[in-house]
Order: structure tokens, then sequence, then C-alpha cells
């Protein structure tokens, strides 16, 4: 038995109505993301316990990338995308209720609730946006690849904004009223998305399907879930927390005028890496000459470009070392090393993404996706709690040393997709 046809909306309209939710969500995301992480260093917090604040976010990842997956294909896609809205402006009013009185135990347990809560909704509102385009996007040309690195790449230039918007509203506003601003204009968005999404967003399954075949029985989807999974480890590992911490303790004096400093150019800087890294990805089907390239061609791009990214930290790492201690030229490589490395990880990322939809079945596209971003998840899990722990322990040597051997990891197993 087969749920009533739905009518059918206009691919491009529908689109650009999943687009357009997904930038305000992303929007919100990266903002949050930087009041917390600047926040609570202010307020004296270590690099491990920096980490567990992110922790529940990265674990409800997990989670809800495998429910999501049957949740948008029992219920429909425009389901679960305004429950990833409504979850996240439910997540900031929460975390405006945070008392500064409380003690750290209280406010880390408190916080780690709230990201977790967060977390839920940004994989909902991912998996929706994601699966809506291998429906609705065209078959011929490329059409694929062309929407799912636009999505993606415009995606992530917001979300830099984000970081931006979340570092100046915390030194201009202060950080409850930044929080609540960002509650409002988001449900003022949401009900704009109610009303406009057109009806008809596909993404339903049959009635009688059940929980059961959550993991792929494609192996390249769970080879390239893999291979995803040590990538994103690869950059959180440095970007939650090592190079945050590391460019507060050198931009700011100590004073409040030079916290406030720090807070802008730390956020402008990952505001361009975020940015820059989006912009690659949206031009990447050029930059690759990939519009109508067979899956075979792309699989052994992705294995290239997974190995261009090994050298990359490790290098970084060795000049941490050498340079036995914060300074300018340091900071300097950093950043040129960092942007490098964006690049690199975004022509991968995007290649990632396009190989998800290609792969995938359209009969359970829902499931697929949500299994890839499950291991998605898991790789931003270890990559943030290795951040505070590699930090804390080895520095900023450590840290970065420790994203390159997960690049390595991610090389390795993209490399298993040329034996399927």
């Amino acid at each position: 038995m087969t749920e009533a046809a739905a009518p059918t909306p206009n691919p491009l309209r529908a689109y650009a109505a999943v687009t357009a939710a997904y930038w305000a969500f992303m929007l919100s995301d990266g903002a949050l993301r930087m009041l917390v992480l600047l926040h609570f260093n202010t307020l004296g917090f270590t690099p491990i316990q920096l980490a567990w604040l992110f922790l529940l976010y990265e674990v409800a990842g997990i989670v809800t990338n495998l429910a999501a997956g049957w949740l948008a294909a029992r219920f429909g896609l425009a389901a679960t995308l305004y429950g990833g809205l409504a979850l996240q402006i439910g997540a900031l009013v929460a975390l405006a209720q945070l008392d500064p009185g409380w003690g750290v135990a209280a406010s880390v347990a408190f916080v780690m609730a709230v990201q977790g809560v967060s977390g839920v909704a940004k994989d909902l509102a991912k998996m929706s946006s994601k699966s809506a385009v291998k429906l609705l996007a065209p078959k011929e040309d490329g059409g694929l690849f062309r929407w799912v690195a636009a999505l993606t790449g415009s995606k992530n230039a917001v979300k830099g904004l984000g970081f931006f918007l979340g570092a100046a509203l915390l030194a201009v506003a202060g950080f409850e009223a930044a929080v609540w601003g960002m509650a409002g204009v988001l449900a003022a968005i949401l009900v704009a998305v109610v009303l406009f999404l057109p009806a008809g967003l596909p993404g339903r399954m049959k009635a009688e399907e059940a929980w059961s075949g959550w993991r792929s029985k494609d192996p390249r989807v769970n080879r390239l879930s893999l291979a995803r999974m040590f990538l994103f480890g690869a950059r959180d590992v440095w970007f939650v927390v090592g190079i945050p911490v590391y460019f507060q303790a050198v931009l700011s004096d100590g004073t409040a005028e030079g916290r406030r400093e720090a807070f802008f150019l730390i956020g402008s800087f990952l505001a361009l890496w975020i940015i820059a890294y989006g912009a690659v990805q949206a031009v990447a089907p050029k930059l690759l000459g990939a519009r109508t390239q067979p899956e075979e061609a792309m699989t052994a791009k992705a294995i290239f470009w997974a190995g261009l990214l090994v050298p990359i930290p490790f290098a970084l790492a060795a000049a941490a070392l050498l340079a036995d201690g914060p300074s300018p030229m340091l900071t300097a490589t950093l950043i040129g090393g960092l942007l490098v490395f964006g690049f690199v990880f975004a022509i991968n990322s995007s290649v990632h993404s396009y190989l998800i939809l290609a792969f995938g079945s359209a009969d359970r596209i829902t499931r697929d996706v949500g299994f890839y971003y499950m291991a998605n998840a898991a790789g931003r899990l270890i990559g943030t709690l290795l951040s505070g722990i590699s930090f804390q322990l080895g520095g900023l040597p450590l840290c970065l040393a420790t994203a390159g051997v997960m690049a390595l990891a991610s090389w390795l197993a993209a490399r298993r997709l040329r034996g399927v």
C-alpha cells in the first residue's frame, strides 16, 4: 500500500526554497558556534572543557542522521526541514537562560545539552536539503553535481558569515542579547519557509517501510562514508579548539578591548576560511571539468584529492614545532597553510557530496544520505574531542599532526573505493 500521490513541485522553486531555509539555518549555526567558543574561552575554560561543549552536538548528529533519513522517508522532507528550524530556535531560547553564576560543571552540562539539541536540528536540516537536491536536480549534463555544489558551496559561504556574525555580536551586543536576536530572526524565517515552500516536496516512502535497512547495501556508500568520517575529523582537529585558542592567545592582550579586537579577528579569519571553502565547493564542477564525467572518473578524483590533503597538516605541524612558540612568522605560515588546506579540503568535500548522491538509489536516498552524514558527524565528534585533548597535551604541533593522521586515514579509506 502506498501513500497518495502528492503534487509535483516546480523543481527550481522547490530548490530555491530549500536552499533559502538551509542558508538561514547555517547562518545561525555558524554564529552560535563562535558565540559559545569565544564566550567560554573568555571565561577561562580549558581546551578540553571547550571541546566538551561541542561533544553532545556531534553525538546528536550521529544518532539524528540515522533517524532523520527514516523520518524524512516516512513523513516527507518538508516535515524534517521544519523540525530542524524549530529545534534550532528552541536551542537558542534555552541558551539565553544560561546563568553566569553557575559553576563550571553546571555550565558545561547545560551548554552540552543545548548544543545537543542544536546538533539534532542541524542534521535534520542538512539531510532534508541534500536529499531534496537528489530528487529535484535535472539528470542531464551534470545537473546533479552542479546543483549539489551550488547548495553546499553557498551554504558554507553563509556559515562563514555566521562565524563573523557570532564574533561581532559577542563583541558588540554581548552573549545573551546575541542569542535572543538570532532566535527571533530564525523564527521569522521559519514562518516564511512554511508559507512559501511549495507543496509536494518529495521524499516519502511506502507506508509499510520499516526502520530496518539503515546501513546501505551498496559498499561504495559505506566506504565513502568512512573516508568522509576521517576527512571531517582532519578538519575539526584544528578547527574547533586548537587554532581559535592559539589565535586568541596571540591576538589578545588580556584587556576587555583586546578581547573584543581578538573576537573580530578570529571571527574574520574563520569566516574567510569557511567562505573561501564554500566558494571552491561551488565552482568545483568547473575546476574538475566534471559536468559529464562518469562515476568511475569522479571516484579516481576523490582518491587523488584525498592524497593531496595529507602532507599539508604535517607540514604545518613541523612549522609549529620548529617555531618553538607563537611568532608573527608562524601565524602567517598557519594562515597561508590553512587556506591551502581549505582549498584541497573543499574539493574533497565537493566530490564526496556528489558521489553520495550519485551512488545512492532514489528509493532510499534519505537513508543513504542519513548514513553518510552520520559518518560525517562521527568524524566531527572524533575531531572535536581530539582537538581539545591534543592541544592541551602537546599544543599546536600535536594538534596539527593529529589532523595529518586523520587525513591519511581518509586517503586510505578513499582508495578502497577503487576495488568496489
